[in-house]
């Protein structure tokens, strides 16, 4: 699972939870010791889960987004190795579900076409997700900066 670690001063808030306020450690205690004192209020809560339910979305989605870009590559190969056919009358097997059906190089490379549009059309779409979701989260980043200043860290985490 991919998650944000939200640290507020020297204490960490994974963005989970419903604690009143205050400062929260790893292990859930409430910290009193810190660099400066901020108070977490519900709704810095609310925009701290927001945040953290993004950012695992735009993860998700960018994965997905490299999947489908993967499987329009195989598409694009399988199209330019049918091209490279040298008998036009060979039949070529095409799958559909859990079917292979044969079909004539014009006819697989029409489908090819169509499922190579289907997936330009999906990653277009899911891209234009990210990009909704990146503005959510840059909006939020100028929000919580504001209030907690270095306090609190919504970088995402490198590892």
């Amino acid at each position: 699972m991919h998650g944000v670690v939200v640290e507020i001063g020297t204490g960490v808030w994974t963005g989970i939870g419903e604690h009143a306020g205050g400062r929260v450690r790893k292990d859930g205690s409430h910290h009193e010791e810190s660099v400066e004192d901020v108070n977490v209020t519900f709704e810095d809560q609310q925009k701290i889960n927001k945040f953290a339910r993004n950012n695992n979305r735009l993860i998700e989605l960018k994965e997905e987004i490299e999947l489908k870009k993967k499987q329009l590559q195989n598409l694009e190969d399988a199209s330019d190795d049918i091209m490279m056919l040298d008998e036009d009358t060979m039949l070529v097997p095409y799958q559909i579900g859990e079917v292979f059906i044969s079909h004539s190089q014009d006819e697989t490379q029409e489908m090819l076409e169509a499922a190579k549009q289907s997936f330009q059309d999906e990653i277009h779409a899911l891209q234009t997700r990210v990009e909704t979701i990146q503005q959510v989260l840059s909006d939020l980043k100028i929000q919580l900066y504001a209030k907690f200043g270095n306090n609190i860290n919504l970088e995402a985490d490198d590892n």
